[in-house]
Order: structure tokens, then sequence, then C-alpha cells
């Protein structure tokens, strides 16, 4: 079972610029299991990434448990393209998006 701190979010580029947000406990299996060949028949990555490799890891925190990532996660992905890109620049803005998710 994963202690409370072993969640994060991420943010990943894709080829065609646009960011993929997610979270996990262990980023960077995360990160090879979405860059796994297309036609590998590996089930674990995301269908949104299809066709938009390859990807780079652009961002990455810690969050806390589940339940906190998740709420963050969605969030992140309401956020437009220009905040994504933002937040991917300059990382302590997203101190002031959690703080504005617990309230």
């Amino acid at each position: 079972m994963s202690s409370s701190a072993d969640w994060y979010l991420y943010l990943l580029r894709c080829v065609d610029g646009s960011l993929y947000t997610g979270i996990s406990t262990d980023v960077a299996r995360r990160v090879r299991e979405h860059g796994a060949l297309e036609n590998s028949g590996g089930k674990r990555g995301a269908k949104s990434l299809r066709g938009k490799r390859p990807l780079q890891l652009v961002f990455s925190v810690a969050i806390g448990d589940r339940s906190a990532a998740q709420k963050l996660e969605y969030r992140v992905k309401r956020l437009s393209h220009a905040a994504k890109e933002d937040l991917v620049r300059e990382p302590q803005l997203f101190v002031q998006l959690m703080k504005q998710d617990s309230r």
C-alpha cells in the first residue's frame, strides 16, 4: 500500500505540442508506459496519447495522497494550454494552484 506522500502530478509534452496531465506513484514507469510503441499491444498507455509520441516529461511534483492528486489533476486538466505552459515555465505558480484547490 502506498504512503500518503507517494503520488505525483506530471505533465508530458506531445510531439504536436499539446500537454498531457496525469498522476502516478512512479512517474518514470508511467512515462515509459505512455511512451511504449503504439503497435506493441500494450494496454498501459493512455489512448489519448496514441499518435502523439515521442513524449517529453516537462513537469513533475509530489502531491501527497491519491485523493489530493486526483483533485489537482482535474484542476490542471481544466486549465488552458497557455496556463499549463505557464506552470511548465514557472513551477512556483503551482503553489498558487494548490492554495486555490484547498479553499
